[in-house]
């Protein structure tokens, strides 16, 4: 089978396109014949060993997301039939409760081999059914993205219809998150960096819209969508630069979300907001396979579709992950096996 691979040292230059053998399930596996993957902005570190260690060894299959059909099964599967379209789960060992480290030691795509193969041997517990609405393109999306936005608003924290939820930028999780929101009945601000966005963001039901570009001081713009308060949630994006300007606009009592750090992994900002209007400042890192099924059976329910920027051949990896590093993405980015 074709399969894409980091081999003989780290680095985007390493990242061959070669032939391994078509695996064999044993017990408790499923043989998945992969249809298509997407991209996230983790795929374009762990070429770099930007996770030392924990990206795993050489060599090693990348990209975490995918979505594809059981075509054999091991000895003992109860959980799925041959002929299911599943999606892998990020973590393989984070089926439900509370993350600790073997339950994060597990992940597709460093340090476990990743999705960009023609064929994927795992085990029954590790992967989850898709909504049948939903195409092989749009399905593969939702394994990081869509199930962090859903963990920082469904699962670490319960959004409540008329939650005020400030979102950043207008990637993957970004859309997912304000799709969700929106689900769950709040308003939703977004910020983001041109009018274009903007404009395609109001269209996909963004309450209120601030262009970070033309507003630097976007914190302050934002005051007058909550009238004065602060946001009850902010889904923190950015970073470091970000940061500052999201601890002085989330309201007392009220929650930020730390999953991205597209500006920068330092902290710069004061703590006392944090303390002395006792915020709650949360990780969010994808999520479990429990959560997985619950916002798959509201993704079903309410037949939601991720917003899909492009897509690229299989033999096009390098090119799809050079756009995501252009950052000039709309949604999510994708492979057609």
């Amino acid at each position: 089978m074709r399969v894409f691979q980091i081999e003989g040292d780290w680095g985007i230059d390493n990242l061959n396109l070669t032939q391994r053998d078509i695996p064999k399930p044993g017990r408790g596996q499923v043989l998945i014949k992969m249809n298509a993957s997407s991209l996230n902005f983790r795929d374009l570190v762990v070429p770099e060993r930007g996770y030392g260690r924990k990206t795993g060894e050489l060599p090693l299959i990348p990209v975490s997301d995918g979505v594809g059909e059981i075509v054999e099964l091991g000895e003992g599967v109860t959980r799925t039939a041959v002929g299911d379209r599943v999606c892998p789960i990020f973590f393989q060992s984070w089926l439900g409760g509370e993350p600790d480290e073997n339950r994060f030691s597990q992940a597709l795509g460093g340090p476990l081999d990743g999705t960009m193969a023609e064929y994927m041997c795992l085990s029954e517990e590790g992967v989850v059914k898709v909504a049948e609405h939903l195409t092989d393109i749009e399905a593969a999306g939702f394994p990081c993205a869509a199930l962090t936005a859903w963990s920082a608003l469904a699962t670490s924290s319960v959004t409540k219809p008329g939650d005020k939820i400030l979102i950043q930028g207008s990637g993957g999780v970004a859309l997912f998150a304000l799709q969700f929101a929106k689900l769950f009945g709040a308003h939703v601000t977004m910020i983001s960096s041109s009018e274009e966005k903007i404009e395609r963001l109001q269209q996909l039901g963004a309450d209120a819209t601030i262009n970070y570009n033309q507003t630097p001081e976007w914190a302050r713009a934002s005051r007058e969508f909550t009238g004065g308060k602060g946001f009850d949630h902010i889904i923190e994006l950015g970073g470091e630069k970000t940061l500052p300007q999201s601890l002085s606009c989330v309201r007392a009592g009220g929650t930020l979300s730390m999953i991205g750090m597209l500006s920068g992994l330092g902290l710069s900002a004061s703590l006392g907001p944090v303390i002395t209007r006792q915020l709650r400042l949360q990780g969010v890192t994808v999520g479990h396979r429990d959560g997985f099924e619950a916002m798959m059976r509201a993704i079903d329910l309410h037949k939601i579709k991720p917003v899909i920027d492009r897509e690229f051949g299989f033999d096009e990896l390098r090119e799809g992950l050079e756009y995501i590093r252009s950052g000039a993405q709309f949604g999510k980015v994708c492979i057609q096996h």
